[in-house]
């Protein structure tokens, strides 16, 4: 399927006074929404997904409390500004963590179109231990080196807490909340998809080999730092792995296969 296609199936016009940016930052929102019910990683209404508008990059799109990742579309994604006043026509409120979480990154990283933050089972399993993610896996180790931590303050609702979480992900895309979740940081939709794919298949395939109960096969520190510095290589914008724009293409044709109404 070329990109035409893909476009035309995955971004309908606009409704009236809306921009063309916009719009289509809300298609791709909403169906990262329900790629993200596709690989199970709802909490309820619980946990977010925001996306910078284009046009204004001092707002940004996030979930309506009260609606399933599976409800979201395109049209009912909430704008906010940077200060936590809704933008758009709503019947819906902002959940006050998805803004004190999300808001303080868009602002302090420029860089960032998307921030993407998760409660699953093995991700919050790989945060409460206190070693955090093993150096055990390929699937880590080529993600190492993008991976911050920061400490658990108590449910996000402290304003702050901000300034502690935007420093500690500093510059890196990923983020081990301990005790918590999962977070990274996109420079677009799909990087902050396939960076959530990528660290939530890492603390998946830790929790299995720890649950077997033999001891884990150790690496030596040359594989690890060779590993480490391959993967800064493959996924930089220069590697092969690029922003994830393939995987990202790739997900789309599968909604669109699957009839998804989120572009509405």
């Amino acid at each position: 399927m070329n990109a035409p296609q893909l476009s035309a199936l995955t971004h309908s016009a606009p409704p009236k006074g809306m921009s063309d940016a916009e719009w289509r930052a809300r298609c791709d929102l909403a169906a990262l929404y329900r790629i993200a019910a596709m690989q199970g990683w709802g909490d309820l209404l619980a946990t977010h997904i925001s996306a910078r508008v284009p046009d204004q990059r001092d707002h940004f799109l996030i979930n309506p409390y009260g609606l399933l990742f599976e409800e979201i579309t395109a049209s009912n994604l909430v704008k906010v500004d940077e200060h936590g006043n809704i933008r758009s026509e709503t019947e819906h409120i902002i959940n006050p963590a998805g803004f004190v979480i999300h808001s303080c990154i868009h602002v302090a990283r420029q860089d960032v179109d998307c921030v993407m933050h998760l409660h699953t089972r093995d991700g919050n399993a790989v945060a409460t231990q206190k070693c955090g993610l093993l150096p055990a896996t390929q699937h880590a180790l080529i993600i190492y080196s993008q991976i911050a931590y920061h400490d658990f303050e108590g449910p996000a609702l402290d304003p702050d807490e901000q300034q502690r979480l935007v420093a500690d992900l500093g510059d890196r895309n990923i983020m081990i909340l301990r005790n918590h979740g999962t977070l990274t940081a996109g420079r677009t939709v799909g990087e902050a998809f396939v960076l959530m794919y990528r660290i939530e298949r890492a603390c998946r395939m830790q929790i299995a080999a720890q649950s077997g109960g033999e001891e884990l096969n150790p690496l030596s520190q040359d594989v690890i730092d060779k590993s480490i510095a391959c993967g800064r290589e493959i996924f930089s914008r220069a590697g092969f792995g690029g922003e994830g724009q393939r995987e990202w293409a790739a997900m789309l044709r599968k909604l669109a296969r699957d009839g998804s109404d989120h572009a509405q």
